[in-house]
């Protein structure tokens, strides 16, 4: 049926995407493309709103190993029986396909992965308006050439609507052309194969029909949770003069589609509107999904209405969130991208939902679409951007703090133990075992006892508060969330009078590779520097938001949740005692007994492997313990610099009662970067920031390769999974604040910049005090505007000289950083 592969012309001089000339700082384009990059490149083409998201496959593809479309919603998930764990395994479920679009001359063979020729193929994405634009010309078995444009959003104005625009251009024959357009239940979850416990159909009682002569429909219901979604379908020609027949529906299992008749000439196009609508019964204020998606559909407009508003909700995206490192410059292109597929997850239509900071987006199903701690790396950036955003996530955490609580009792715990890998309930769907990446054979997973993700959670939660001042947020949820996380804390801290200290034993810190002692795997670590430091921190914050709100007794919540007093004593004297290993020349150990640990021989795994990403993996596949070396996944103890600044952390530890010479910290980031196989896009974001104190140069290299985590190397990528969204704020945050050195302490904004020298300036937007503020910063100098308003005016210190900033001002500052600054 197809004709014989043959490389497909690079450029179509018939091809508008060819030769329009497109602002390279805005689209991200694919000219043909191979097959074992397919998965990756769909990911980086989804478009999404922060509610709904379809992967970039082609209308007329269907999941065949290349090719996945996919359509997700945000915090829509079920349980699949007998996968997993005992009663299933959670995981975002792949949702009725609404693209499928295809055509045919009559009696000739369906547009189809693998039949006839693809003469040339090419995708940009436009990511000021988030517009699809794809254009493919292809040759059947019987030499006709038909050329296909199509444009295609999701939009950002209306939550609920996708729409998908396709001219067809008959080229060099005339005759009767047949279009079928439908809605595909048959899909089940297999985009992340090697994660099995998630994959199978999670949908049931599928039903189709139709509403008039344009409109299709179909609903199913998941089948555990028993959520039901609906989607229908309406196609339009949209050239009234153009003869076509009535649309014919055809119902199949689990199956509806139209099929239309049109009469063509060569040269003559043919425009097909295809506009969706998407609801569940997960959304607010919807009694019935279809009856809200049909009706929905009956009030939406053209293409072009839709486009226009979309296009302006975009606009209005990218003015609070404008990051330029200059229009010229290499990687542009890349903070936009990176930007762009952030807001596609969490924007301003995430407000109202009961979901969390997936850990792939809603770009895939890596991971099931659970949320990890990958909100660190996220909230940072959205507290100066968009802090409603961060309010409504992290609710996220509180409205399972019941669930949080429950797992800490089942464990002997006080307090509330959030999961590792958390989905719909809040109950741990971290999995027992998992397969491993070199062998493929299952091992054991021991990633769950990860409990940092509670003092995850507490860092947000008053890094939120800290740069809103969002009081009565504190007082509603950020309260009992720093106080449960300190009663949990404070429960696993035992005394040893021997010393006068507190030891926390059997945990994990962020480094995966070490789960307990050699000989114990599993069992946990003694004294990690990483959780130690994090929960004197902790504990010392939980006290001061209840001393806080004491202050506001109009603004205590009417449940009970502060600490006591007595409680609050005893945390103050574990926050002083908590007890730290050191190595023999004054660095941090990353726990008790790491100095004791083997070196590894790196030079000979890098000869015999190359990469290292899966170290671990690869010691395992040789029988070998990677809790026996001195090597590290990604950063553990280096990420308290991540997180602190050099005298936030002297401060934290000297306060436990050791001395800590701050001139010690460049070799603690030798040390422990020479031991790090960055085995976690994660790890790349920590070590850019850290670096930029000590090596700009090496700072810069790091933050190029975080930027292009989901963009380069698309044959082997995980990207094909989904994004790597903490990767992603991450990458943006070290422009945003660790380059400006920008933080919010003592009720002031203070910027510290330190450009690297292949940064020539950078431009960006922040809201601080609800101010919105323009920055430019350049190494010799630093403007900031404050937009006109009623607001007070801000306190801002720039390298230690204040002033304030009132709305509607500009202060340019000639940049003097004193000596020794960029340690």
């Amino acid at each position: 049926m197809g004709e014989e592969y043959r490389v497909p012309a690079d450029v179509d001089p018939g091809c508008e995407l060819c030769t329009e000339s497109l602002p390279g700082g805005w689209v991200l384009a694919y000219r043909n493309g191979d097959g074992p990059g397919e998965g990756t490149r769909e990911t980086m083409l989804t478009l999404g709103n922060g509610y709904l998201a379809t992967r970039g496959a082609a209308p007329e593809a269907w999941a065949d190993g290349v090719h996945y479309p996919g359509t997700y919603l945000a915090g829509f998930h079920n349980r699949l029986s007998g996968t997993g764990l005992p009663d299933g395994t959670e995981s975002i479920v792949n949702l009725p396909n609404w693209l499928p679009l295809t055509f045919r001359p009559a009696g000739g063979d369906w547009l189809a992965p693998g039949q006839g020729h693809r003469v040339h193929e090419h995708r940009a994405l436009d990511l000021r308006c988030g517009l699809y634009r794809r254009e493919l010309l292809v040759v059947d078995r019987d030499q006709r050439r038909t050329r296909i444009r199509q444009r295609r959003l999701v939009s950002m104005a209306n939550p609920h609507l996708a729409a998908l625009e396709t001219s067809i251009v008959a080229e060099n024959w005339s005759g009767r052309l047949e279009i079928r357009s439908g809605i595909d239940g048959r899909v089940v979850n297999a985009n992340a194969p090697a994660e099995a416990g998630g994959c199978g159909r999670h949908l049931t009682d599928v039903a189709t029909g139709e509403d008039d002569g344009e409109t299709i429909w179909l609903t199913a219901v998941t089948t555990c949770a028993r959520h039901q979604v609906a989607v229908t379908a309406r196609t339009r020609i949209t050239d009234t003069a153009v003869a076509h027949s009535t649309p014919a529906a055809v119902h199949e299992p689990d199956d509806v589609s139209q099929i239309i008749g049109i009469d063509v000439t060569p040269g003559e196009p043919v425009c097909v509107e295809k506009t969706v609508a998407v609801f569940s019964t997960q959304d607010l204020a919807v009694s019935e999904p279809l009856t809200a998606a049909l009706e929905e559909l009956r009030y939406a407009g053209t293409f072009g209405a839709l486009l226009a508003e979309h296009a302006a909700a975009w606009a209005r995206l990218w003015e609070r969130f404008r990051l330029d490192v200059g229009e010229e410059h290499a990687w542009q292109l890349s903070v936009r991208v990176q930007t762009f597929h952030l807001l596609q997850t969490l924007s301003p239509h995430t407000l109202d939902l009961d979901a969390g900071v997936p850990a792939r987006g809603l770009h895939g199903e890596g991971y099931h679409g659970h949320i990890f701690w990958d909100e660190l790396f996220v909230y940072p950036y959205l507290n100066l951007r968009f802090p409603e955003l961060t309010r409504a996530l992290l609710k996220y955490r509180h409205r399972r703090l019941t669930a949080a609580r429950r797992q800490a009792a089942t464990a002997g715990m006080a307090g509330a133990l959030f999961p590792w890998q958390s989905g719909d309930s809040g109950r741990d769907e971290s999995p027992d075992c998992s397969p491993s990446p070199v062998t493929g054979q299952s091992v054991d997973d021991y990633t769950g006892r990860q409990q940092h993700v509670n003092l995850a959670v507490a860092y947000c939660v008053w890094r939120y508060w800290e740069t809103t001042g969002d009081l009565s947020f504190l007082a509603g949820c950020g309260l009992e969330l720093l106080t449960e996380t300190a009663r949990l804390w404070a429960g696993l801290a035992t005394y040893q009078p021997s010393d006068d200290r507190y030891d926390i034993r059997g945990v994990m810190g962020p480094d995966e590779y070490h789960d307990g002692y050699p000989g114990r795997p599993g069992q946990g670590l003694d004294n990690s520097a990483y959780i130690n430091v994090m929960v004197a921190w902790v504990l010392g914050r939980a006290d001061e938001a209840t001393a806080i709100l004491s202050r506001h007794p109009g603004m205590m919540p009417w449940p009970d949740v502060a600490a006591t007093d007595d409680e609050c004593r005893r945390w103050r004297y574990i926050a002083r005692r908590l007890r730290l290993a050191f190595l023999d020349d004054g660095i941090l150990a990353q726990f008790e007994g790491y100095g004791d640990l083997a070196e590894l021989d790196w030079d000979r795994y890098r000869r015999r492997y190359g990469d290292l990403r899966l170290l671990g993996s690869m010691l395992q596949a040789e029988g070998k313990d990677p809790n026996r070396y001195k090597i590290s996944k990604q950063a553990d103890v280096l990420m308290l610099l991540y997180l602190f600044s050099a005298d936030e952390l002297a401060g934290l530890v000297r306060g436990l009662g050791y001395d800590f010479d701050p001139a010690r910290i460049p070799a603690t980031v030798d040390y422990y970067l020479s031991r790090t196989a960055h085995g976690s896009t994660l790890s790349r974001v920590a070590h850019a920031w850290v670096l930029a104190r000590t090596d700009r140069r090496q700072s810069f290299e790091m933050l190029l390769t975080a930027l292009g985590t989901d963009l380069a190397d698309p044959e082997h990528s995980s990207t094909r999974n989904g994004i790597h969204l903490g990767a992603t704020a991450g990458a943006l945050d070290i422009l945003q604040r660790c380059y400006t050195g920008l933080e919010v302490r003592g009720d002031m904004l203070r910027l510290n910049p330190l450009l690297p020298d292949g940064l020539d300036g950078l431009d960006c937007v922040i809201r601080y005090q609800n101010q919105l503020i323009s920055l430019h910063v350049d190494h010799e100098r630093l403007q900031i505007c404050a937009a006109p308003g009623a607001d007070q005016p801000v306190q801002v210190a720039v390298w230690g000289r204040s002033f304030s900033l009132a709305p509607g001002s500009t202060v340019t500052v000639e940049l003097d950083p004193p000596p020794g600054a960029a340690a």
